[in-house]
């Protein structure tokens, strides 16, 4: 029996289950529907379990993950989607906004006097 550290837990694994299942092994360490009890619980009673049985924990760990693989990547893509949508109207508004400083200058502009404003620049 061998200690196995994982994410500041120590599990005790057998040496021949480390041998003979590391890629199991793997699957019950980064499992999310398992707690850190659970995961010993099936690391103490793979000794004894066919090879069916393991096989079957295999499968079901590992459509686990790859359904949790899939979903990320899904929601990543739309977090993505959503996030290119939101620029360009964070983008639209500030253009819209720059417009409208724009004409409000502009409109200033025209309101002073041609002399005054050659006043300002003789002082500079």
């Amino acid at each position: 029996m061998a200690e196995y550290k994982h994410k500041w837990k120590i599990y005790h694994i057998s040496d021949d289950i480390q041998a003979e299942y590391p890629d199991l092994i793997k699957l019950v360490l980064n499992t999310e529907s398992m707690d850190d009890e659970e995961r010993q619980y099936w690391f103490d009673i793979m000794p004894s379990m066919n090879d069916n049985q393991i096989d079957r924990l295999f499968n079901i760990l590992e459509t686990e993950r790859r359904k949790l693989e899939e979903l990320e990547e899904k929601y990543q893509k739309e977090i993505k989607i959503l996030n290119e949508k939101h620029l360009i109207e964070w983008q639209d508004s500030q253009m819209k906004e720059s417009k409208k400083k724009i004409k409000e200058q502009e409109s200033k502009d025209k309101d002073e006097d041609p002399e005054e404003v050659l006043k300002m620049l003789n002082e500079l």
